[in-house]
């Protein structure tokens, strides 16, 4: 019981000490804000990785570049992001007010990766063996011969009797026969005398005539 008025007012001495600490650590705090932004074109950079120097506090920027947290006057702050230098900056220990903004550029840096090669072939045998039964295409030369083949051009003609001339003039003739007779009724080819006399001229040259009949012949 004779101890307690001793002990009474250290408690109340340590009570006061760490109200005092509390208050200036309070003083000491900041809210520090901002935006991550491109040196060059001055574009925000997305997920910026923002620490405090050895220490694992901080955040990450949003997509837009923007932060904002809780940091102490004179605290060290790094700034990293993929495919740009890092950054430094040091909160001012002589600002007066309780919240701190900066915009912060970040310097775009190069970054060298090694080649990679990607083969489709698993093993060196099946590279082997893929090289020498791959077969390879003709060439622009190859090409051209085979379609001027007299062969194939006189196959090609037995499928397609008409030739380039006669494809055009049925062509001017159908166009001339639509112009002629633009904004009325066409007739029939039945009554046109125009092709009954072309149909007597092909009958009596025997164009008519079947290719059997005429390999008998």
């Amino acid at each position: 019981m004779n101890s307690l008025p001793r002990i009474i007012p250290f408690l109340f001495f340590l009570i006061l000490i760490n109200t005092i600490q509390a208050q200036e650590t309070d003083k000491d705090l900041v809210q520090f804000s901002g935006i991550t932004i491109t040196a060059d074109s001055l574009n925000p950079v997305p997920f910026t990785k923002i620490l405090i120097r050895n220490t694992k506090k901080g955040t990450t920027s949003d997509v837009n570049g923007y932060f904002s947290f809780v940091a102490k006057k004179h605290d060290s702050i790094i700034f990293t992001a993929l495919g740009f230098k890092p950054e430094r900056f040091i909160i001012p220990d002589t600002i007066t007010k309780n919240r701190y903004s900066l915009i912060q550029l970040m310097t775009a840096d190069t970054i060298t990766l090694p080649a990679a090669y990607i083969f489709p072939w698993p093993t060196l045998e099946d590279f082997k063996r893929a090289f020498v039964n791959t077969e390879i295409p003709d060439d622009d030369l190859t090409r051209a011969k085979k379609n001027l083949n007299p062969d194939d051009l006189r196959r090609r003609m037995e499928n397609y009797p008409m030739d380039g001339t006669m494809n055009f003039n049925n062509y001017i003739e159908t166009q001339t026969s639509r112009l002629y007779y633009f904004g009325q009724q066409q007739p029939f080819a039945i009554f046109n005398p125009f092709a009954w006399a072309k149909f007597i001229k092909a009958w009596k040259e025997g164009k008519f005539k079947r290719k059997d009949n005429s390999s008998n012949e």
